[in-house]
C-alpha cells in the first residue's frame, strides 16, 4: 500500500499509493531526499482496509526523516506564524534557533526517552506567532515565549477525551438554549463533563449567550487540548503548525493553493511540500502512541514510598487538576477531526474521515476499564486551563505574550503520567526537579502547594518516589 517512488515517467497511481511529485528518474540508493512515500486517504477510507498498519510506518518514517532542501525544507518567504503570513524581510540564515526554523527533524526535539517523547532544554522553542516578530533574534520574552518539549505519548486518548467533553459540554449548550427559549426567561447552567467543571453557561429567551461565567475553557466550549498553553484542539492542526514554523515543511491543506493561491508560497520552488496523506500518516504515528505506564520491577522500599505518595498526592488537593484517569466512551478516531477548522483538512473537505480504532492497539487493550465498559485514560489531568502563577509566586508566570488570548500567567494542566521520564520540568524547563516544580506553583494551585510545604521531608518524599514512578517506557 505504500512504497517508495520509481520512475515518474511510468508510476502510476495504483490502489492505495500515490506519488509526492512527478521525479525525472528513479532516486539513487544514496539519495538525500527524506520524503520520498505518500498514501491516498481518500481512497484508504474507501477501501474499508484498517488504515492504522498504512499510515503508522510512513507516520514513523516522517517523524524521524531529517527533511532536507530536495523535500522543500526552508521558506524563504514565508514566516512560522499559524496563518500563511509573507515575511518582511529575508533572512540570511537558513536556520535560526530562535524565530526558526530551528529543526530539520520532529525527532530532534521529541526524542527523550523515545521517538514522541520529550526534549532536553537545549531543544527549546521560542514560540512567536511569527506575525509582527518574525524574525526576531533575542531571547527577550517580550518577543517570544520559551518553551520546552512536551511529550506526545497517549496524545491519540488525549484527542479524544477533548473531543468527547467538548460535544458534551455543546449539547449543554443547546439544552440551555432550548430551555430559555421555552421559558421565555434567562436561565443558567453548571457546565461539567466528565467531572471537570467548566463554569456557569447563561442562555437569554432571545438566543443570546453570556459567556462571562466560562472557566478554563474558550467561549466556543471547544477544548483544545494540545500545546502547554492548551490551544490547539487536534493533532493534525499541532502538526501541520509545527511542519511550517520548525522545519518550513508546508502543507498543501493550508499553504496550497486553495488557501494561498499558489502551491509554492514559502517560495523556495518546491509545491505542495506536505499532502494530506503525509499528514495523515504523521497524525496516526502520533494518535497511536502507547500511553505512558508505571515503573515495573521497583524495589519494595519504592514500591511502599510511591503507594504512600499517591495517597498523600490526593489528600494535599493535588488530584483536582491533575485527575487520576477520565472516562473515555469511544476509541475511534476520525481523522480529519470533528472539531478540526478553517486551514486545516475538515470532514466537510472529504468524503468520509479515515477510521483508526485504538481499541484494537495491545497497550489501549490492557487499559483499566469502569463498571459502564468505559476506558480509564489515566492522565492525571484535567484538560482544563487553570492560573497558576500570582505575584507571590509567578515562576511559572514568566511569559510576557499571551497566546491565543490566554493570560501568561494561564496553562493548561500538565498530564502527569510519564512525568519520571520528562525532566527539566516548567513551561521552560529551567526547573531540575520534581520538588522545584512543585512549589513553584500559585495562582489556583496555592494551598495544594501550601499544604506540599507543610509536609515532613519523609512524606515529601513519598509523593516524588510516586510521580518519578510514572515513566514513558524505553
Amino acid at each position: 500500500m505504500i512504497r517508495r517512488l520509481k520512475l515518474a515517467s511510468s508510476l502510476l497511481v495504483l490502489g492505495l499509493v500515490a506519488p509526492v511529485q512527478a521525479l525525472a528518474e528513479e532516486p539513487a540508493p544514496w539519495s538525500e531526499r527524506a520524503v520520498l512515500e505518500d498514501v491516498d486517504i481518500e481512497a484508504l477510507a474507501a477501501s474499508g482496509k484498517d488504515p492504522i498498519p498504512v499510515l503508522q510506518p510512513l507516520g514513523k518514517q516522517l517523524f524521524a526523516a531529517k527533511f532536507t532542501t530536495l523535500d522543500g525544507a526552508g521558506r524563504p518567504d514565508a514566516t512560522g506564524a499559524i496563518v500563511p503570513t509573507k515575511v518582511r524581510r529575508h533572512s540570511p540564515l537558513a536556520f535560526q534557533r530562535l524565530a526558526g526554523m530551528d529543526a530539520n527533524a520532529c525527532a530532534s526535539c521529541h526524542n527523550e526517552p523515545v521517538d514522541g517523547g520529550a526534549g532536553a532544554f537545549t531543544a527549546n522553542v521560542f514560540v512567536s506567532e511569527g506575525f509582527e516578530s518574525a524574525d526576531f533574534d533575542t531571547i527577550d520574552p517580550q518577543f517570544s515565549n520559551e518553551r520546552n518539549t512536551n511529550a506526545i505519548q497517549g496524545a491519540g486518548l488525549i484527542e479524544l477525551l477533548a473531543r468527547e467533553m467538548t460535544a458534551d459540554l455543546r449539547r449543554q449548550r443547546l439544552d440551555v438554549l432550548a430551555k430559555a427559549r421555552k421559558t421565555g426567561q434567562a436561565v443558567t447552567v453548571a457546565l461539567q463533563t466528565k467531572g471537570i467543571p467548566f463554569g456557569t453557561l447563561t442562555a437569554s429567551a432571545d438566543g443570546t449567550l453570556d459567556v462571562s461565567g466560562l472557566d478554563g475553557i474558550d467561549d466556543d466550549l471547544t477544548l483544545r487540548p494540545f500545546s502547554q498553553k492548551g490551544v490547539f484542539a487536534s493533532l493534525r492542526q499541532f502538526t501541520v503548525n509545527a511542519m511550517n514554523d520548525h522545519h518550513g515543511m508546508q502543507a498543501s491543506e493550508r499553504f496550497g493553493a486553495n488557501w494561498t493561491g499558489t502551491a509554492d508560497f514559502d517560495g523556495d520552488s518546491h509545491p505542495d511540500e506536505l499532502t494530506p496523506g503525509q499528514i495523515s500518516a504523521l497524525v496516526a504515528w502520533q494518535a497511536t502512541l502507547p500511553a505512558p505506564t508505571r515503573k515495573q520491577d521497583l524495589p519494595k522500599v519504592w514500591q511502599d514510598a510511591a503507594a504512600a505518595g499517591e495517597t498523600l498526592f490526593a489528600d494535599i488537593g493535588c488530584t483536582s487538576c491533575h485527575v487520576p484517569a477520565l472516562p473515555l466512551e469511544s476509541l475511534v478516531f476520525h481523522d480529519p477531526g470533528p472539531f478540526d477548522t478553517a486551514g486545516t483538512l475538515r470532514q466537510s473537505d472529504v468524503k468520509a474521515p479515515l477510521n483508526l480504532d485504538l481499541g484494537t492497539l495491545d497497550w489501549v487493550k490492557a487499559l483499566p476499564r469502569d463498571d459502564q465498559g468505559r476506558v480509564l485514560v489515566p492522565l492525571f489531568g484535567d484538560l482544563k486551563r487553570h492560573k497558576i502563577a500570582d505575584a507571590q509566586n509567578d515562576t511559572l508566570g514568566n511569559e510576557l505574550l499571551a497566546q491565543r488570548f490566554v493570560a501568561r500567567d494561564v496553562f493548561i494542566t500538565a498530564e502527569l503520567w510519564g512525568i519520571g521520564s520528562t525532566a527539566p520540568y516548567g513551561h521552560r524547563g529551567d526547573l531540575t526537579t520534581l520538588e522545584e516544580v512543585i512549589l513553584a506553583h500559585g495562582g489556583e494551585a496555592t494551598e495544594s502547594r501550601k499544604a506540599y510545604a507543610d509536609l515532613a521531608e519523609e512524606q515529601r518524599q513519598t509523593i516524588i518516589a510516586f510521580l518519578r514512578s510514572l515513566e514513558i517506557a524505553e
